[in-house]
């Protein structure tokens, strides 16, 4: 067999491992990112390498420190590996690059349901019943849901930092200085990190735009919020209340940010969650109730049609 479209012979080249079946993520610290031998490598200041198996990886965060080659970009969203540049702890999103997000009957429809108020209710209120499971009370506002949502949130907190022996006080964190944040703060902040990290992965691999929210607006990742909120109670939120738990009695024998990403990595893997983010994106858009919109007469139509490969939103 030859491989495609060089005409050497050879197996052809293989298909990017769809999201469901990947690792989640990778965080590279004080090293560099480069393609040596064919594979991804992070290179420490002592000249020591660490291969990275990236078309086996969700997603990959550089903190401060991480440097990357042209190549390894390149390598990335060519296998279709989200790459994010955050700050310490992953606390603040600086970038991305985007690997999928090429699908534009679903940025169509996803558009379509959250200019439509009916539309974008009902897909409230099927998120609010996906994660709560329970309905939604009925008659009640987007803002009105969230007023709900967030004291059943709070309340939720209190729960965990109780049974886990944790001081807590109320949600606060300053993005511009991590250490300034008590310990129960800097692990929640780590965990949901990871988690809208991971969130932004499967958004763009289905197709979606990570900005066009329903219950979150106005920033350039309220489709990931919306998403990640759906898991979080589930997923991250008790491991960060475990794990300050675990550093306030003196128990941990790393720091509370790296045991928490440790915590957050095996709680993923256990709750199998990125075969479960896309099912539950079309679900709730779903909820809306709106048809996908079909080509406009005029529209070009494709020349050249494109090999699929890997996610729905891959760009092959």
């Amino acid at each position: 067999m030859t491989g495609t479209g060089q005409g050497l012979p050879g197996l052809a080249p293989p298909a990017p491992i769809p999201l469901k079946d990947r690792a989640s993520m990778v965080f590279v610290e004080h090293a560099r990112l480069d393609v040596q031998d064919g594979a991804c490598v992070a290179v420490n200041a002592d000249g020591t390498r660490t291969q990275i198996p990236i078309g086996g990886i969700a997603c990959i965060m550089l903190e401060p420190g991480a440097r990357i080659s042209h190549a390894a970009v390149a390598l990335a969203a060519r296998v279709g590996t989200l790459i994010t540049w955050v700050g310490e702890g992953g606390v603040r999103l600086y970038s991305a690059g985007q690997p999928g997000g090429a699908r534009s009957d679903k940025l169509l429809w996803q558009a379509r349901i959250a200019l439509d108020d009916a539309a974008r209710l009902r897909v409230v209120r099927r998120m609010y019943a996906m994660r709560f499971d329970e309905e939604a009370p009925s008659r009640r506002s987007i803002d009105q849901l969230r007023g709900i949502e967030g004291v059943r949130v709070r309340e939720t907190y209190a729960l965990l930092a109780q049974r886990h022996g944790v001081d807590w006080k109320r949600r606060r964190y300053d993005p511009e200085d991590w250490e300034a944040g008590d310990v129960p703060n800097r692990c929640l902040s780590a965990a949901t990190a990871c988690l809208h990290g991971l969130s932004e992965a499967a958004v763009l691999a289905a197709g979606y735009a990570p900005a066009i929210g329903f219950l979150h607006s106005g920033k350039p990742l309220s489709f990931v919020y919306d998403v990640a909120d759906l898991f979080k109670l589930d997923t991250v939120v008790p491991e960060a209340f475990r794990i300050a738990g675990l550093a306030a009695k003196g128990k941990l024998d790393m720091s509370p940010d790296r045991a928490v990403r440790l915590a957050c990595r095996d709680a993923f893997r256990k709750t199998d969650l990125l075969s479960r983010i896309i099912p539950a994106i079309e679900d709730v858009l779903s909820a809306g109730e709106l048809p996908r919109p079909d080509p406009p007469p005029e529209a070009m139509p494709v020349a050249i049609e494109d090999i699929a490969s890997g996610d729905e939103g891959h760009r092959g």
